[in-house]
């Protein structure tokens, strides 16, 4: 799938920390926790807490951020439709990684199993 120029440009410049509160509030709205969280993004990063809090201070774009993380080799597991998107036909590799993140966030919120999440046999 094609997403477009503009598209993939506000992707890039959105910044992690502008992101990251509404993630919080999706997952803690549904009865997850921020740790939980946390061990989400550092599956898929490898950033630990004290990383993301780095990255969030700053103000790291989405660019910046998927820049720096060392991806699980196991990300292209993730698939599915998120934002109107199915995650394995997206081209662009940092829109994809986005997508990554949203899905795995997304995954946790609606409570399926953090085994299942992380891609764990």
């Amino acid at each position: 799938m094609t997403t477009t120029k503009a598209h993939d440009e506000r992707m890039a410049k959105l910044k992690f920390a502008d992101v990251y509160p509404h993630y919080v509030t999706k997952v803690e709205r549904k009865g997850r926790t921020e740790e939980e969280l946390h061990q989400v993004i550092e599956w898929l990063t490898g950033f630990d807490s004290k990383e993301l809090q780095r990255l969030i201070a700053d103000e790291a774009t989405f660019e910046q951020f998927f820049a720096e993380a060392t991806l699980n080799p196991n990300a292209s597991l993730i698939t599915g439709s998120i934002c109107g998107y199915r995650i394995e036909a997206i081209e662009t590799p940092l829109t994809k990684q986005v997508r990554y993140l949203d899905k795995l966030v997304d995954e946790l919120a609606k409570g399926r199993k953090m085994e299942k999440i992380l891609r764990s046999s």
